[in-house]
């Protein structure tokens, strides 16, 4: 098991890729806290767990509220003993996704808050925790309009491009600590809100089927399809493991080489 005996917290718990990541975790070995904003669902993904013989607690944590998750720290702590692992995967609506001439500076400053509040504020009190154990990794999911242009995104390329250099910056900072630091970057996965949210915004304009709109993506990349949460889980498992020794301040890139580099 490539995550025997690790604890890990994953922020976002309920979400797809969030609850995706955890499962896989504790499949690897790992003790899981969940965390989400709304207790529903991260209980439900902590119930998945635990009933296949696995290792999770649920906890409802708002990833933007410092208190709340410096006090949830403190409890993993004092129940397991120490943080291997903090996984961000928080991720925000976006009905605000325009095109940034028509887009309210409010709208467009209060998006990229929240996605760098969250993965700031997250790693930070992760990176105080590990610190003291002189190991660690810190990682956050990315996107592909990080690095590559798209219209009507708004405000969330550019947030995620934030969360990009955050990461690089973080990295410089904690390696002297044995901490690592990187992001996953998939892209479009079928199943994720963002994408069909996406969807709905170009369908008004362009009147494109559900699916026409994946064919397109897929044809963008090496392989002619989309990456799945299983292969996203996967990555993030190898990532978090000790066989990653060697990667920090990097980006895992899961685009199906639609963004090839």
């Amino acid at each position: 098991m490539l995550l025997k005996d690790k604890v890990a917290v994953v922020y976002g718990a309920g979400g797809e890729i969030g609850s995706a990541v955890a499962q896989a975790f504790a499949d690897e070995g790992a003790r899981v806290f969940v965390t989400g904003r709304t207790p529903g669902p991260v209980d439900a993904v902590a119930k998945t767990i635990t009933s296949a013989g696995g290792l999770a607690e649920a906890a409802t944590v708002d990833a933007l509220d410092e208190s709340e998750i410096e006090q949830h720290l403190e409890f993993v702590v004092d129940r397991a003993g120490r943080i291997d692992v903090s996984v961000n995967a928080v991720g925000f609506p976006t009905e605000s996704m325009a095109p940034l001439v028509d887009q309210r500076a409010d709208v467009f400053a209060a998006v990229l808050a929240a996605y760098t509040s969250s993965y700031f504020l997250t790693a930070r009190h992760a990176a105080r925790k590990m610190t003291a154990q002189q190991s660690g990794a810190i990682l956050t999911v990315t996107a592909l309009p990080a690095r590559s242009g798209g219209a009507g995104l708004g405000a969330y390329g550019a947030a995620q491009a934030a969360k990009d250099a955050l990461m690089r910056l973080l990295s410089v900072e904690l390696a002297a600590t044995g901490i690592r630091v990187a992001n996953i970057r998939p892209h479009a996965i079928p199943g994720s809100p963002t994408i069909r949210q996406i969807y709905e915004l170009r369908a008004k304009e362009t009147g494109m089927p559900w699916d026409a709109y994946v064919s397109a993506l897929a044809s963008r990349t090496h392989t002619g399809r989309l990456s799945t949460l299983t292969e996203v889980a996967d990555a993030a498992v190898f990532l978090a493991s000790d066989r990653a020794a060697g990667l920090t301040g990097t980006t895992l890139n899961l685009t199906m080489g639609n963004l090839d580099d």
